[in-house]
């Protein structure tokens, strides 16, 4: 008994002793390209701002070196068979006038809690219709926008294979194929991009799909089955899983599509029912620029930041400080080199 409890000990030692290793390795790229992810249903539906000037502000005060919109479907198709794109076709253009290169993500399964949108005629219940329903939607987007200069990729879905969050169906992975095949073959000259969790998946079911995976990275965040928790994963862990994805699963590119830099408010409610001080005491200025050097570590070379509509609206709000750290990241000679 006592050679088992030794052998479980020293088994635990070196768990702990690599575990702290691989704390140690870091791989900067020194040709980190930041990016930002624009959400008009967060800005105009959540934090209620004019998000035109939103949008426009953080375009032309922060500069971001790459872009990543949504097609929101409610927002597309508001009746069957009716497109507008007016929005969405906007905020293109003010892209392409800057010369962004721009992603866009479409489908049910799209940026933003709760995760998954669609207009309020679309009966999911039955599920042939439903899908034919996605599908001529994907179409129309796809062709709408295929021909626009700035489009460098499509991102099919977010997070469509990982169950652990949000109000949605099942993961469907034949489904997702389907959809993947349509994009294609639609416009088979861009790369597609699938996005999973960093934190709770190991890309495994995703990688091969796409040409390109798009990890989230939070390191503090709630969720109703633990709470608040703090994640324990070093950079090395994306390092290794993007290089075993590259080398092994003909996956192009990792890159983060996701990157936490605004406070989570729990229980999923709105983040402005959630007062000031609590907000920060959750996510405050040095935790967003300790996030961001945790992010360069990882040496992935794109990293699509996650909260600007709030750093925004708390500018609008008196405080600009979150602004101010954003403006210095996309600024290549700035803060991330003093750091």
């Amino acid at each position: 008994m006592k050679k088992i409890r030794n052998v479980v000990f020293w088994c635990f030692a070196a768990l702990i002793v690599l575990y702290g290793i691989s704390w140690i390795p870091t791989f900067e790229n020194a040709d980190t390209t930041w990016g930002i992810t624009f959400s008009q249903y967060y800005a105009m539906e959540e934090l209620g701002l004019r998000w035109r000037d939103a949008y426009l502000a953080i375009l032309d005060e922060l500069k971001p070196r790459k872009l990543r919109l949504v097609a929101y479907w409610q927002y597309l198709e508001p009746k069957p068979n009716a497109f507008e794109s007016a929005d969405l076709d906007w905020q293109m253009a003010e892209a392409e006038k800057r010369g962004i290169p721009t992603t866009i993500a479409v489908g049910y399964r799209v940026p933003r809690w709760p995760e998954c949108h669609w207009p309020e005629w679309v009966r999911r219940e039955t599920s042939d219709t439903f899908r034919a329903e996605v599908m001529q939607y994907l179409a129309w987007v796809v062709e709408h926008y295929q021909n626009a200069p700035n489009l460098e990729r499509w991102q099919v879905e977010n997070e469509p294979l990982f169950s652990f969050f949000g109000v949605c169906p099942p993961p469907d992975s034949s489904f997702l194929d389907e959809e993947i095949a349509l994009v294609k073959t639609l416009d088979p000259s861009r790369p597609l991009m699938l996005t999973d969790s960093g934190e709770f998946s190991t890309w495994r079911k995703v990688a091969g799909r796409a040409e390109i995976i798009g990890t989230t990275l939070y390191r503090t965040a709630w969720n109703q089955y633990t709470g608040w928790w703090t994640h324990l994963w070093p950079p090395s862990w994306y390092a290794f899983r993007a290089w075993l994805a590259e080398k092994f699963s003909g996956t192009q590119k990792v890159v983060i599509a996701e990157l936490q830099a605004e406070p989570w408010a729990a229980g999923n409610t709105s983040i402005v029912t959630v007062p000031f001080r609590e907000q920060t005491e959750r996510f405050d200025v040095n935790e967003f620029e300790r996030t961001l050097v945790f992010a360069r570590a990882t040496g992935l070379s794109e990293i699509y930041l996650w909260g600007t509509e709030w750093w925004y609206w708390r500018k609008t709000n008196g405080d600009s400080s979150f602004w101010d750290v954003a403006k210095k990241t996309f600024d290549t000679d700035g803060m991330m080199k003093e750091i």
